[in-house]
């Protein structure tokens, strides 16, 4: 099987390349993306080309799917440049969490995606009570569920110590993306994320867009905000309706061929 990886931000894909069909389960999915027992990533992308309009399923690395993915799709758009499948002038991806708008830049450096709008609960936030700190929580949707959490210094270990409290929280059925932010000032954030299906990740393109798009209806930030991650910065731009366009970094990191022995 073969597959080519990139990262975006840090964020790494696998973005499958074969000509069968992708069958693979998720026991199998997990082995592929382990860090020491596989290829390595935070997930798989399974584009489709038998169709008009360009589609993508998305796979964590824990098997399981995902709706949308701003990084993988930022990914996608570069791969389908590379293969010669798309030009810089804008194109549609259709996920499982709604069609995006793409455009690749910078001679495939970097891409530029209308992410779609952010949509808030009824009630915007709530209060939980966590190893015994009071927590205000911000529940956003970009197409996939997200957890925004205002704190004082975002950190890995926080985020390690919150990130699966607050997936698992009964009040998201189907578990959420955690994003913990730090307002930097009216156009930075400093994000930590907890990304469900994966676990702590170095920068997530949709947590980003949730994050930004909290502190916005907040009246923290600004209309275009840059957010800072360990593994890079995304630059989010915001309208009055909470439409977001994301823009960021991508990297071709290597083609790879799965040996069988890998899944025996």
């Amino acid at each position: 099987m073969h597959f080519i990886k990139y990262h975006a931000a840090g964020n790494d894909y696998l973005v499958y390349s074969g000509h069968q069909p992708f069958v693979l389960g998720s026991a199998a999915i997990t082995r592929i993306c382990a860090r020491h027992h596989g290829l390595g990533a935070d997930g798989i992308l399974v584009p489709s080309f038998d169709t008009p309009e360009h589609s993508v399923v998305i796979y964590n690395s824990d098997g399981s799917q995902a709706e949308k993915s701003g990084n993988g799709l930022r990914i996608l758009a570069r791969h389908l440049w590379d293969q010669g499948l798309v030009t810089a002038e804008p194109f549609q991806v259709r996920t499982a969490g709604g069609s995006v708008t793409c455009q690749v830049l910078d001679n495939g450096a970097r891409v530029a995606i209308d992410m779609g709008r952010a949509t808030f609960p009824t009630t915007p936030s709530f209060s939980v009570t966590l190893d015994g700190q009071a927590l205000e929580l911000y529940p956003v949707s970009m197409g996939n569920p997200h957890c925004v959490l205002f704190v004082d210094q975002p950190s890995e270990a926080l985020a390690r110590l919150l990130g699966p409290q607050i997936e698992h929280l009964a009040q998201f059925p189907t578990r959420t993306n955690v994003q913990l932010v730090q307002v930097r000032d009216r156009s930075n954030l400093e994000v930590r994320i907890w990304e469900r299906g994966v676990g702590y990740t170095l920068s997530s393109g949709t947590s980003s867009c949730a994050a930004a798009s909290v502190a916005r209806r907040l009246g923290l930030v600004d209309a275009q905000v840059m957010v800072n991650m360990p593994g890079g910065t995304i630059q989010i731009a915001l309208s009055e309706q909470y439409d977001v366009r994301m823009q960021g970094p991508v990297c071709r990191v290597a083609s790879m061929a799965l040996d069988p022995e890998c899944l025996a």
